[in-house]
């Protein structure tokens, strides 16, 4: 399966993408560490964003099958670029919380499931990608 997706540039570092099949918007700017106003997602945030939506929605495909509730879930990832050239995702920091409630002998599958997420497995295996995970109060 294929999904189209484009990309226009706007002028002063700002682009405008749109998933062809909704016709959904989005805007990116370069960051203010980058000549960007950062006054919107950065190509790079998009990408560590995509990698916490990515897992929600897995967790969310493990609900469905486990008939359960996941509803409240949060992924908080924290972006690390490198410090010298090449410029580029160093490290993913995620917190990951959960809801209260989720028997601790189904925790490994929903955290083996978070490992195979399939945009995590996309990046270069160079990107540090560290997961800390919260099991509600």
């Amino acid at each position: 399966m294929s999904v189209k997706l484009s990309c226009d540039y706007l002028g002063d570092l700002r682009t405008r993408a749109t998933h062809g099949p909704s016709a959904s918007t989005l805007l990116t700017d370069a960051p203010v560490d980058n000549q960007g106003k950062g006054e919107a997602f950065s190509p790079s945030d998009l990408a560590a964003t995509a990698v916490g939506s990515c897992i929600l929605t897995i967790l969310g495909i493990q609900a469905k099958s486990l008939d359960a509730d996941f509803r409240g879930a949060r992924v908080e990832v924290e972006k690390h670029m490198t410090t010298v050239p090449p410029r580029r995702i160093a490290r993913l920091d995620l917190r990951i919380s959960m809801p209260a409630g989720i028997p601790e002998d189904i925790r490994p599958r929903l955290i083996r499931a978070a490992e195979a997420c399939p945009v995590k497995q996309s990046l270069h295996p160079d990107i540090v990608i560290a997961m800390e995970w919260s099991w509600g109060a």
